[in-house]
């Protein structure tokens, strides 16, 4: 995996992570501040992953991408909203955290 490849697909991730986010402050994009916001994210999360894909493997690229943007979402939807911090999702997360891993370097990336 090339530096820059890992590079564009993280800012996928996060930006997936905000777009996510933004689903939550557009209330079914009846906002429009939050609604445009949360637009341009989801269109710049999908380019940055498409330009990662230029060197990436789609499955894996792919599963990490929406592990960043799953871990990212349940993590700021703890912090901003209150949403359970049980034990059990704090393993899931984990979970998540290392079945990406193990795509990571079984796929031989």
């Amino acid at each position: 995996m090339t530096t820059n490849a890992r590079a564009t697909l993280l800012v996928a991730g996060l930006m997936e992570t905000g777009w996510a986010v933004g689903l939550k402050y557009s209330e079914g994009f009846t906002r429009l501040i939050p609604s445009l916001f949360t637009i341009g994210l989801m269109a710049g999360s999908f380019y940055f992953l498409s330009l990662s894909l230029r060197d990436l493997s789609l499955g894996t690229s792919y599963a990490i991408w929406t592990g960043i943007g799953a871990i990212g979402t349940v993590l700021l939807g703890m912090v901003l909203f209150g949403e359970s911090r049980d034990t059990a999702r704090l393993v899931c997360l984990f979970l998540i955290i290392a079945g990406i891993l193990g795509l990571r370097f079984v796929g031989g990336e």
